[in-house]
This record gives structure tokens, C-alpha cells and sequence, in this order.
């Protein structure tokens, strides 16, 4: 799933890159993923060529392209909710077309701009700028997890409403928005917090801990993903996280091999060691 660090790098590499570009074809290969609300999905490829990209930004998990007015003097926006397996993909023409692509966007440069999706269940939305509103989940999420940090006060505030366990409150994107499975395995591994605990139970010094790490492990990430990724912004870059993808290696603190188990279909990694905790009958409780 790409994550808020991830999201950051693609945001700025998009708006180097495309600022001011036009589109020049538009074709929509599969409609699945799809979401027309501006105007109907057939005609979506005939009214966005022409439009030129404006504005991008980031909110949580979610990436925004702004375009230009039409000739009808209203302006359009792309929303992509990528989920799991969503990826923007920039590249020549000639770079052979994944199985699962859904849009291919030409560009008045001669590249490309390809939405692909091994998963179908990532979402692009193509909408005007007041419906924003509408798109699920976008509006109801907690402060960004790269925005200035909230107080450590802020924090347990946000958290207040939560009484789930920690990684699923996290992840959940209320409290704070933009860690993802992949995340809050690093920000838990970094607080030596057991990722089950319930979070009703964390002392003062685990909240303090929690707050700390929940503000610097993605914003570290981000150097790390510029060099990493450069042009091949559809690449998911994970193999230098400490925990996450890690299981059965050794913990890189404590030489410990790492846990690795799957709970409410999602992965979890971490080190029994650094992360004390206990599952209930051998498996995690779910929580919210």
C-alpha cells in the first residue's frame, strides 16, 4: 500500500515533471476502478483532453492531480485512492503496458501517465473541484502524519475516541492519517510497542514513546524513498525498513528473529523481544 511517505515523493516527482504538461489521448483500458462523477464515464477521455496539469497535492493516502479549465470554463481534478496496489506509472510510450492498467494518460511531451492496479481496488476518481466532498474517507481523516506534529497533549486527544488495538487505530486514519500497514510495523517496532496491545492500556511513557515515533519514522523515510525510487515512482520501495517484510530475520537491535504473522488479512511484523506482548489463544484480537 503506498503510505504518506511514499505519496510525498510521488507528489513532488509529479509536480516536476507534469506541471504545465497537456493531455494529449486519454484512454480508459479497464473501467473497474473507475469513478467518472464529473461527467459521464464514457466521456471522460473526450473531456480531458486538452487539460493541462496544475496543482498536486497530498492528503493522507490519497493523491490529488489539479487540471485546467475546459471550454466550458470549469476546471477538473484527478483523486487517486491507490489502497493496496495502486501505482502511478510515468514512462516512455514504448514501455510495455502492465495486464493490470487501467488508465493511460499521453501527455503533449510524448510520455505517458499510466494508473496500474494488480489488485482492482484502488480508486481514481475524475471530479470538479466541489465534489471533493464526496469521494469516501477523504474529508473524515486525522491530522497528516507529515503535517507539523501535534503536541504530545494533541496526540492523546486524537486518540481519545479509540480503544482498539494499537496498529488498528493507526492504520485506521482518524487519529492521524497516512501510516499503512507498512508503516506502523516501523513506528511500533520504534516505540517497542507490541502492535495487539490495546491502546487504553499504554502508560504515559508508551504514549510519549508512540507520539515520537508516529512524527519520525515516516518523515526519515522520505530521503531515503527520493534516492530510491527516482524516476520509477510505480516501484514500491520497502526493503530498507527494519521490521516490515522482515520475517524470520534477524531483529537488526536485538539479533532476535522477527515475528511474522497474518491477522484480519494483513501482514504483521515484529520483534517479540523489543515488542513484548501476548496474543489471546495465539492470535491477535481485532479492535477499533
Amino acid at each position: 500500500m503506498p503510505e504518506a511517505p511514499d505519496l510525498y515523493v510521488i507528489r513532488d516527482y509529479l509536480e516536476s515533471h507534469l506541471t504545465g504538461l497537456t493531455i494529449t489521448k486519454a484512454e480508459v483500458l479497464r473501467p473497474i476502478v473507475m469513478r467518472s462523477m464529473a461527467v459521464e464515464p464514457d466521456a471522460l477521455p473526450d473531456d480531458i483532453v486538452g487539460r493541462s496539469f496544475s496543482t498536486f497535492w497530498r492528503r493522507g493516502k490519497f493523491l490529488g492531480l489539479g487540471l485546467t479549465t475546459g471550454s466550458d470554463g470549469s476546471e477538473r481534478l484527478l483523486v487517486v485512492n491507490p489502497m493496496l496496489s495502486g501505482a502511478l506509472q510515468h514512462c516512455a510510450p514504448s514501455v510495455r503496458v502492465a495486464k493490470r492498467t487501467f488508465l493511460v494518460l499521453t501527455l503533449s511531451d510524448g510520455q505517458q501517465l499510466r494508473y496500474t492496479d494488480d489488485d482492482q481496488i484502488g480508486m481514481v476518481y475524475y471530479l470538479t473541484p466541489d465534489q471533493l466532498p464526496q469521494i469516501p474517507r477523504l474529508t473524515d481523516q486525522g491530522p497528516d502524519v507529515l503535517n507539523e506534529p501535534l503536541s504530545l497533549e494533541e496526540f492523546k486527544e486524537h486518540l481519545k475516541p479509540y480503544r482498539g488495538e494499537i496498529k488498528g487505530v493507526l492504520t485506521r486514519g482518524g487519529a492521524v492519517s497516512g501510516i499503512g500497514n507498512a508503516y506502523v510495523d516501523e513506528v511500533l517496532f520504534a516505540a517497542g510497542l507490541f502492535p495487539f496491545k490495546k491502546l487504553t492500556s499504554l502508560s504515559k511513557e508508551e504514549l510519549a514513546a508512540l507520539h515520537h515515533a508516529v512524527y519520525t519514522v515516516p518523515a526519515n523515510a522520505i530521503p531515503v524513498l527520493q534516492e530510491r525510487m527516482g524516476d520509477d515512482i510505480h516501484r514500491k520501495v520497502r526493503d530498507f525498513l527494519k521490521v516490515h517484510g522482515k520475517g524470520n530475520q534477524p531483529c537488526p537491535t536485538c539479533g532476535t528473529n522477527i515475528t511474522h504473522i497474518t491477522s484480519n488479512g494483513h501482514l504483521t511484523d515484529y520483534c517479540k523481544k523489543c515488542q513484548p506482548g501476548s496474543l489471546i489463544g495465539g492470535r491477535p484480537l481485532s479492535g477499533s
